[in-house]
C-alpha cells in the first residue's frame, strides 16, 4: 500500500497527531503546497502547478524536486493535478494537507467534493489542517479513532437516511436526517467513534484537538 500526502496550499498546524498520519508517505506538492513539506518531514517527488503561488525562496530551496508546469489558464486546480499524480503512481490511500480552511474557501470546498469523489470509487482518502479533519461519509461503515472528548460534526450533503453514530455522547440510530439540519453539529466522542450510513453523503469534520465540548 502507497500512502501519498497531497501538499495543499490551505493553513497546516503541525502537531504530533499530524505528523504520525504521515510518517513514512510519499508526497506530492502542488504550488504553494510544497511550503508545508519541511515541517512534515516530507520531500516531494514531483511539483506541480501554474507556480502562480510558489515564490522564489520556495524555488531555491526546492531546486531539485521536478517540476511539472502548467499554464494559470488550465481546466483543474493545481490540487485536483496533484490528486490524478498520485492516483498514476498508484496513491491507496491519500492525505489531503492543507486542503480546509484559508484565503479561498471555494478551493476548500473543492477539496470536500474531491475527496467524496475518491472514497465513492473506493480510495481510502481525509482532508487535514492539522487542527481539523475531513472524513467522507458514503453508504456503510467507518470508525474513526478520536480522541475521547473531543468534538466532532456531521455535515449531510445529501438527506441522511439510516444514519448510527455510536460511542458518542449523543448517539444515533438508524435516524432520517433531513437536508439542511443542524442536528449532528457539534457531537462529543467517547473514543472511537462508528459511523452506519444506509444513504446519503456526508462529511465527518473532527476536531481532535477541542475539548469545549466537554
Amino acid at each position: 500500500m502507497s500512502k501519498f500526502v497531497i501538499l495543499l496550499g490551505g493553513p497546516l498546524t503541525v502537531n504530533s497527531r499530524l505528523l504520525g498520519q504521515v510518517g513514512g508517505a510519499r508526497a506530492v506538492a502542488a504550488d504553494g503546497g510544497i511550503r508545508h513539506a519541511a515541517m512534515l518531514g516530507l520531500e516531494p517527488e514531483i511539483w506541480v502547478g501554474d507556480f502562480d503561488s510558489s515564490d522564489d525562496g520556495l524555488a531555491r530551496r526546492y531546486a531539485a524536486v521536478p517540476r511539472l508546469e502548467y499554464p494559470a489558464e488550465k481546466s483543474l486546480t493545481d490540487g485536483e493535478l496533484a490528486i490524478r499524480i498520485a492516483l498514476e503512481r498508484g496513491a491507496s490511500e491519500i492525505v489531503m494537507a492543507g486542503a480546509l480552511g484559508g484565503e479561498r474557501a471555494d478551493h476548500a470546498w473543492a477539496h470536500v467534493v474531491q475527496a467524496l469523489a475518491l472514497a465513492a470509487g473506493g480510495q481510502r482518502v481525509f482532508l487535514t489542517s492539522g487542527e481539523e479533519e475531513g472524513y467522507p461519509l458514503l453508504p456503510g461503515r467507518i470508525s474513526l479513532d478520536l480522541p475521547k472528548a473531543s468534538l466532532f460534526s456531521v455535515l449531510g450533503l445529501d438527506r441522511l437516511e439510516g444514519l448510527s453514530i455510536l460511542n458518542a455522547r449523543y448517539p444515533l440510530e438508524g435516524f432520517e436526517l433531513p437536508f439542511g439540519s443542524s442536528r449532528t453539529i457539534s457531537n462529543v466522542a467517547e473514543g472511537k467513534v462508528t459511523f452506519d450510513l444506509r444513504a446519503g453523503r456526508a462529511l465527518v469534520l473532527a476536531r481532535p484537538h477541542d475539548f469545549t465540548g466537554v
